[in-house]
This record gives structure tokens, sequence and C-alpha cells, in this order.
């Protein structure tokens, strides 16, 4: 089992959890994130004075995968996330020691 993260823009949400849904995976959890990476944020123009907005608001995807459908969640991801722009994020995957249902005792793959 694999953890797969996915920072992309606020946008892009809609699409990536519809290609996920038909794709078959049955929930993901959506978290309203900041940051930045190469960019170093962008700067601004409001009422004429410059401001510097250092992190810029993402999502954060996060999915319990398993072996065998990591490469095609990364896949779906990246597809429907992309914009060829600068700042369409970044997706990390993790292993997943163990998963426990709390409501049933499940463990591990019967529990995603």
């Amino acid at each position: 089992m694999k953890k797969i993260e996915a920072i992309i823009k606020p946008f892009k949400l809609e699409d990536v959890k519809n290609a996920l849904t038909e794709a078959g995976v049955t929930g993901m959890t959506v978290s309203d994130v900041k940051g930045y990476g190469r960019q170093q944020g962008h700067s601004e123009l409001y009422r004429g004075a410059e401001y510097v907005v250092d992190f810029l608001p993402k999502i954060k995807l996060e999915l319990i995968v398993d072996e065998r459908s990591v490469d095609e969640t990364i896949r779906i991801i990246t597809e429907s996330a992309r914009t060829g722009k600068i700042g369409d994020g970044k997706i990390f995957v993790t292993p997943i020691q163990k998963i426990i249902r709390i409501r049933t005792g499940e463990e591990d793959e019967e529990a995603i």
C-alpha cells in the first residue's frame, strides 16, 4: 500500500477528482494549503502598491492505494492537473505500513 500526496492548483481539483472517481478511486482527503516551490511566490499590484505573495494557495490531495494502482493513479493525477505552466504542483509517494478502519477493525487492504 502506498500513500499518494499531490499538491495541485485549486482550480484543477474538480478535474482531478472526476478523473480519479472514473478510475475507481473510492476515497481521498482534500486540504487547502499554501506554499511555494521554485517560483518563490509572485508580485502583485494592489491600488498602486506592489506587494509579494510568498505563499500561494494550493490543494493537497491524500490517497491510499494498493501497489498495483500506484502508477495509474499518478498518471491520472498528472494528466488531469497539468496546465503546462509553472506551479502545477508535485506528487509524493510513500509506503504505508498499516491501516485500520476504526469502525470495523478491518486492516490493511480491507480497510481502504
